[in-house]
């Protein structure tokens, strides 16, 4: 049976919510959780970005059941790969094995902050691929040393270490990122239901793991208001990976977006109260053999009502599929 999570959207709430709220989807039933790691929200009139590693060791300690994880975690960039060994061993310990480090190739949005400009799609893959064997070689205990391409690591070594390592997601777009996922990754990430994705994932080494989507939704029993709320604070989704991992910064997202309108919107994210919509959305996720879906309910006041509606209507309905 397909697992359904919850998504702490960071870019759209304050670290205090974001807790209360994921406590809040564990009570309610959903299987696991996923949080958002940014620097900016992708639009202003999101308007949070609070640090995703302090908010999932405040989850952490909140809950007692519900998985945690990074959706994703660029390693390359604004965070050396050695430091975010330590802060996913850490949070390994604390969650008590709760945790997945979810690992990606970043967006220009939040890793232009450190000023080491944006490498091409190409470099930062390799630079990926690099920063996880660290991340391997410091999960596996022992003094570090490493002089490669990308990264320098001298006399590093965990003092914390779990029993049992985070598994290790890797966020996929494409052939290449699909050939690094599967041969290094105990899990494979994507935000389209994509069934080619998984395939190449298989082809290079992918098969048996799990694989998790992620999907926007914008519930609300007032179905334009639902539109309203999703047209002003995720049509930046509309551009595609391509597009959004290459802007800068909001103002880029609003004049990107300056023509997408309310309509083209509903078409992507499934608004409103109607089960049958948002198990639809959910379908074509399973079809193509995701494991696991994480839902992002848009709008972060809004969040107790859709957590309210999911364990009493949606989650029963999902669990059908």
């Amino acid at each position: 049976m397909v697992q359904i999570g919850y998504t702490m959207m960071t870019e759209q709430a304050g670290p205090r919510a974001l807790v209360d709220d994921v406590v809040a989807a564990e009570r309610a039933g959903f299987d696991f959780s996923v949080t958002s790691d940014h620097y900016f929200p992708w639009l202003e009139a999101q308007g949070h970005s609070p640090y995703a590693w302090s908010v999932l060791g405040a989850a952490a300690q909140a809950t007692a059941r519900i998985p945690l994880m990074t959706f994703v975690t660029c390693p390359t960039t604004r965070y050396h790969p050695a430091v975010v060994a330590q802060k996913a061993a850490t949070m390994q310990l604390l969650s008590e094995g709760r945790f997945r480090l979810g690992l990606g190739s970043g967006e220009n949005l939040n890793e232009h902050v450190v000023g080491r400009g944006w490498p091409s799609a190409r470099l930062r893959l390799d630079m990926l691929e690099e920063a996880v064997e660290i991340i391997r070689n410091l999960f596996a205990g022992g003094e570090l040393n490493h002089h490669g391409t990308h990264f320098d690591v001298v006399n590093a070594r965990l003092w914390g270490l779990p029993d049992e390592a985070p598994p290790i997601g890797i966020a996929v777009s494409g052939e290449r990122s699909c050939s690094l996922a599967g041969r290094l990754a105990d899990l494979v990430i994507a935000t389209e239901p994509k069934a080619e994705l998984l395939d190449a994932f298989d082809r290079h080494g992918g098969v048996g793991k799990p694989r998790i989507g992620q999907l926007p939704v914008c519930y609300d029993t007032d179905r334009d208001a639902a539109v309203e709320r999703a047209h002003d604070q995720f049509r930046w989704a509309v551009g595609g990976w391509s597009v959004n991992s290459e802007l800068p910064g909001p103002s880029g997202f609003e004049g990107a977006t300056k023509y997408v309108t309310p309509e083209d919107v509903a078409e992507m994210i499934p608004c409103g109260d109607d089960i049958g919509a948002f198990v639809d959305a959910v379908r074509p996720y399973v079809e193509a053999g995701f494991t696991e879906i994480a839902l992002v309910q848009v709008g972060g006041d809004r969040q107790r009502p859709f957590i309210d509606w999911a364990e009493k209507q949606l989650l029963p309905a999902l669990r059908e599929l």
